[in-house]
């Protein structure tokens, strides 16, 4: 038997570069999928570092020179730059994945009768992920070249499970309430405002909370809950810990980060959180987004929450930004509900004060049109604009 295996980057539309993946699966090769959309350039780097053995695109197959094969029983290689900018190769192996997909698929009770709609990207680990339990358990999945919210809709009820992120679903239930014709939808890719998810309940969707990143194959955590084989601790510094037989094998060619990263057989995710008496998971956000205003952790995710339920807020984002005498205060990005009416830096102080420690509430504005957003519609913290802002002094300061 072979030690190495065949990494086969695949650069095709959405459908056929999913058929093209399980083919990949199904002859013990590894996959290497490519955001198609990405420019030239970033293309030519990606493959330039992954090094992959074949390239398959809209001209066939061919053996690519200076390719390196994959480890044997490797399923994919998936890159992402997650929020912070930097890209990684995450190298999953056919057992993290295997695993992983009958897990999600048990803990959904998938079985006869159900469908998998995948209209996330296949370049990710969702749209990964979705293809994998389809394919595992031998249900069928219907593949969108992209998400269009009248074909997620029309899909509804032929297809009985989907996953989605926020911005998704927030543009399906703007569509209508075809989004209550699947038996679950999975919700994962960040953090789920209160408001949306009431109103996804209010209109009857059976909504499933996911947590987890592509080091895990993707959600391994489902309402705060883990799944079943899953381990989660909290160290002293909050950050949350995951160990698990869904966790990736390696960073391909970065053995430093990949000890870091793994250290003492935990996989550090970089996320901050707490567990509950029930062992529950609240995530609280990225550490390197965290906030220290005034000595006081704020975590933006928190923040975000309480903006997003105010009336005159459609959606909002939270960083921090150098103050010299807070060290940092905290700004609110606001995309207004009405561009011609927005809300005040003094009504969302406000408005969060009620809600949250005082130390929380915004001491900068900036209306913008939109968030910066990844194709997947993770927030992109480190894109938010410098804008025209509206800043409060506060008691003593004479800022100009």
């Amino acid at each position: 038997m072979s030690d190495s295996v065949a990494l086969v980057a695949i650069a095709l539309p959405r459908p056929a570069a999913a058929r093209a993946i399980v083919a990949a699966w199904e002859a013990g090769e590894a996959a290497l999928p490519l955001d198609t959309a990405a420019p030239e350039p970033e293309l030519k780097g990606l493959l330039a570092a992954a090094r992959p053995t074949h390239l398959l695109d809209g001209d066939g197959r061919r053996r690519l020179d200076g390719g390196q094969p994959a480890e044997a029983g490797l399923a994919a290689v998936v890159a992402t730059s997650g929020t912070g900018g930097t890209p990684k190769l995450v190298e999953l192996g056919a057992d993290a994945v295997g695993w992983s997909a009958a897990a999600t698929s048990a803990a959904l009770q998938a079985g006869p009768g159900d469908r998998w709609l995948c209209c996330v990207p296949v370049h990710g680990v969702a749209g990964l992920a979705v293809l994998a339990r389809a394919w595992r358990t031998g249900l069928p999945v219907e593949v969108h070249d992209r998400f269009d919210p009248a074909a997620v809709a029309a899909a509804a009820g032929r297809a009985t499970l989907v996953s989605l992120v926020p911005a998704m679903l927030r543009r399906l239930l703007a569509a209508g309430d075809q989004a209550a014709r699947f038996r679950r939808v999975l919700l994962g890719g960040g953090p789920v405002p209160a408001g949306l998810a009431a109103e996804a309940a209010a209109r009857g969707v059976q909504l499933v909370r996911t947590y987890g990143l592509t080091e895990t194959f993707g959600g391994m955590v489902h309402d705060g809950h883990p799944l079943d084989g899953v381990e989660l601790a909290i160290d002293h510094g909050e950050q949350i810990l995951v160990r698990g037989p869904m966790l990736l094998r390696r960073y391909r060619g970065d053995p430093a980060r990949t000890a870091a990263v793994l250290a003492g057989g935990w996989l550090h995710t970089g996320d901050l959180g707490r567990l509950g008496p029930d062992g529950s998971l609240a995530v609280l956000g990225r550490r390197d987004d965290l906030v220290i205003s005034g000595g006081v952790n704020v975590h933006p995710d928190e923040v975000e929450a309480v903006l997003a339920g105010h009336p005159g807020v459609a959606e909002a984002a939270v960083a921090g930004r150098p103050d010299p005498e807070w060290g940092q205060r905290v700004a609110a990005f606001v995309v207004p509900r009405d561009p011609a009416s927005p809300p005040t830096l003094a009504e969302l102080r406000a408005f969060t004060r009620r809600r949250l420690a005082a130390a929380k509430a915004p001491r900068e504005l900036v209306l913008v049109p939109s968030l910066p957003r990844s194709p997947s519609g993770k927030l992109l913290r480190r894109l938010l604009p410098d804008g025209e802002a509206d800043i409060d002094a506060g008691p003593g300061r004479h800022l100009p």
